[in-house]
């Protein structure tokens, strides 16, 4: 019966120092970039935005004509949120800082979910003449798209979607021909306000 040799062991091949050196690299880098913020929400842009809430809360014809009054306020918010993409790329161009970071990345991610469901929900209601809920729902959903997108930007991102969280719940007790004012406060008032806390305490 032939004896078994020595098992010989395996070597394993030795990894090139460099490979170690990349994936630190990586692993710092990716580290830093979740710990990062998105710091490049516009503070002068959401001031803009508020403007354009109160120019059009001034120019809407009144609720009682619910088409002209959606059609208005439909065209104030794409107005608006090219005003907002603008100041986005504007700021972060300023401070020489690339926009699709990771943080920015989670940060728009963040943001649409919410405003996606404001469109379907608006949809609804406004099938089934139910547009006087409209000031409500928009306030309360956008302000939960700036809470959750806010956790990946400065610490007063969220206070601020907050506040139009509250906006919309104190618009659900608001009589509908008040729906214009109502817009004005909260998508004019807290942009106008918040804009100016973020252009003087984060850069523009």
């Amino acid at each position: 019966m032939p004896c078994a040799g020595p098992v010989r062991s395996r070597r394993t091949r030795p990894v090139p120092l460099h490979t170690h050196a990349f994936e630190d690299l990586r692993f710092i880098r990716e580290t830093m970039e979740n710990a990062a913020s998105f710091t490049a929400v516009p503070g002068w842009g959401g001031v803009a935005m508020g403007l354009t809430a109160v120019a059009a809360a001034v120019a809407a014809p009144p609720p009682s004509r619910p088409v002209a009054w959606l059609v208005s306020w439909l065209a104030a918010a794409l107005g608006a949120f090219a005003v907002g993409a603008l100041g986005i790329y504007w700021k972060a161009r300023r401070a020489g800082t690339p926009i699709l970071t990771r943080p920015g990345r989670k940060f728009v991610l963040s943001l649409f979910p919410p405003l996606i469901a404001g469109a379907v929900i608006s949809y609804a209601l406004y099938a089934r003449a139910l547009g006087h809920l409209l000031p409500t729902v928009w306030l309360l959903l956008y302000g939960v798209g700036v809470i959750s997108a806010g956790t990946f930007s400065v610490p007063v991102v969220p206070v601020m979607g907050l506040c139009f969280m509250v906006a919309g719940l104190a618009a659900l007790f608001c009589p509908p021909t008040w729906a214009n004012a109502v817009m004005a406060a909260g998508f004019g008032g807290l942009h106008i306000l918040f804009g100016m806390v973020i252009a003087r305490r984060y850069g523009g």
